[in-house]
């Protein structure tokens, strides 16, 4: 058994893997008036330890830059204080067993690899070069190269939501859900929700925003295609799994015409739990590496 943690800036969620699904799932906010190191582990430790007795190990999926372990917050107001915080060596000390972290994007891209999206299971096509981008709150993705999930020392990598859209901006910045909730205010609706409701009833003007941000995620994806040779792209995330955005993504890809359109876009299919699942995923791949 597994113990997986998935570190968000609004739940902590903690579970049971036993290599085929997750079992006895929790969850609980993040802690909001404190987001510092030792509140927010000593939240997840009161997740974990009623579970810890049947682990092997922990693994942890988690908002931030990770390196060896360590974690950097990229947004201080999602995890505040963390700097290079060692997170493995607190769990590790805390539960008695070997810890792995991953960044949640990398996770959620290992878990759709391996038992969504990415599988062999939901294609025939090869889909060894694989990635999965989030369009949510920001934009974020994680990438799997010749069928490795793909990390860097410095813990910066696959940051989409970092490229630059056509306007020099970065572009979670322009396309992401935060961005299309300043629009909708400004209007006087609600957030990106309402454009979506609204987009859904036919409003030329909602669809035309929904439009421009699927189609700026298009672009990126399809850089991905060119550069690295990625075959095949799944989209998750609050805004990227709302009604009609994935389609949206799609059409662009085709109007692009050849070679763009033929990069395969689909839905991802684990939610909220693909960083759970990618994360405990991950740990055992390298456990067995690490057994003689």
């Amino acid at each position: 058994m597994i113990l997986a943690l998935d570190i968000g800036g609004t739940k902590l969620a903690a579970a049971l893997w036993d290599g085929s699904q997750l079992l006895e799932r929790t969850e609980c906010p993040t802690p909001s008036a404190d987001r510092s190191p030792h509140s927010v582990v000593s939240a997840a430790l009161e997740l974990l330890k009623p579970l810890s007795g049947q682990a092997l190990s922990i693994a942890v999926a988690t908002t931030g830059s990770v390196a060896d372990g360590r974690v950097t917050a990229l947004n201080a107001d999602t995890l505040q204080g963390w700097y290079a915080f060692d997170l493995r060596g607190a769990l590790k000390n805390a539960l008695d067993l070997p810890a792995f972290v991953l960044n949640d994007a990398d996770a959620a891209a290992w878990g759709e690899y391996k038992h969504g999206a990415g599988s062999a299971s939901s294609s025939s096509a090869d889909s060894s070069n694989f990635a999965f981008v989030t369009v949510s709150t920001g934009i974020g993705g994680g990438l799997v190269l010749n069928g490795q999930l793909h990390t860097t020392a410095h813990g910066l990598h696959a940051e989409l939501g970092y490229t630059l859209a056509p306007n020099d901006q970065p572009l979670e910045i322009v396309a992401g859900g935060a961005a299309l909730d300043r629009w909708a205010r400004a209007r006087g609706w609600s957030g990106a929700r309402e454009i979506v409701q609204r987009s859904v009833a036919g409003d030329e003007v909602a669809i035309a925003k929904l439009t421009e941000s699927a189609g700026l995620v298009a672009r990126a994806a399809a850089n991905l295609f060119v550069s690295l040779g990625i075959t095949r792209v799944a989209i998750g995330g609050g805004l990227g799994l709302s009604a009609g955005y994935l389609e949206r993504v799609q059409a662009t890809l085709a109007q692009l015409g050849e070679p763009w359109n033929a990069l395969e876009v689909v839905r991802a299919e684990l939610g909220v739990d693909a960083g759970l699942v990618g994360a405990a995923a991950w740990a055992m791949a390298q456990q067995a590496k690490r057994t003689p």
